[in-house]
């Protein structure tokens, strides 16, 4: 059973930026269930867009994977021939918990691999499907577009990169998401404090934008299409197809 996330149960002293240390693993997927909502639903629905769009003979990306349930998700779903899941994380704490999760015996013929690397520094090659669950994100703003050219670049003809992210809005849509949001946290036993130490710690270290910017991006990097699928409150997922 996943231990509870009681990182910010109690009034901090010091409110530090928001990292994925040891600490946070530990409560992760109590944490991401009970902060973004309708997690699960994209988790399933992005396993059968990639099962989808996967090619054989080609490689599947997991950046930011975390303890892997992206990854993981995939690999029930995939069935294409030789085609495997390369799972990127920058925190070594996730991936030496998430290749213990994925060690774990399981119906599936698609192998993964799980390294800790900094996700703008791999080559992406030959790749059908790029997975990039909440972690553009966390990116430096001035480096997303680089990012999503690198892996336009590295995509197959027909490949797609399923892109999820928390949004913003337009002053009057912020607070209403914003609102709801955290109204969802409380319904899932959030306290007040633990929604407002959370809030601040992550104040410097998410950014989010608006869909319209990641349009424009996935455009300007190269893609013709691009469509939004899931939408819940302030998060959502986009998939683009070159």
């Amino acid at each position: 059973m996943a231990k509870a996330d009681l990182i910010y149960a109690a009034a901090l002293d010091e409110i530090i930026d928001f990292r994925f240390d040891e600490k946070v693993v530990n409560v992760f997927p109590d944490m991401i269930q009970r902060s973004v909502p309708g997690y699960a639903t994209m988790l399933n629905n992005m396993a059968i867009l990639a099962a989808r769009y996967a090619q054989d003979n080609s490689h599947c990306y997991d950046l930011g994977c975390s303890l892997g349930a992206v990854s993981l998700a995939m690999s029930q779903t995939i069935q294409q021939d030789n085609c495997d899941i390369i799972a990127i994380d920058n925190s070594p704490e996730m991936i030496k918990q998430g290749q213990q999760h994925l060690a774990n015996p399981r119906e599936s013929d698609i192998l993964v691999t799980m390294h800790c690397a900094d996700i703008q520094d791999i080559v992406i090659e030959n790749a059908s499907v790029v997975v990039l669950n909440f972690t553009l994100q966390f990116i430096p703003l001035a480096d997303r577009l680089a990012l999503i050219k690198r892996i336009y670049q590295g995509l197959n003809t027909g490949g797609v990169l399923i892109l999820s992210e928390k949004l913003a809005f337009d002053l009057e849509q912020d607070d209403f998401h914003i609102n709801a949001h955290h109204d969802f946290k409380r319904a899932n036993g959030y306290s007040d404090l633990e929604i407002s130490q959370k809030r601040t710690a992550l104040e410097n270290v998410l950014i989010p934008e608006t869909l319209a910017t990641h349009q424009q991006r996935l455009k300007q990097a190269g893609f013709n299409f691009s469509e939004q699928w899931f939408q819940c409150f302030n998060f959502a997922s986009m998939i683009a197809i070159k």
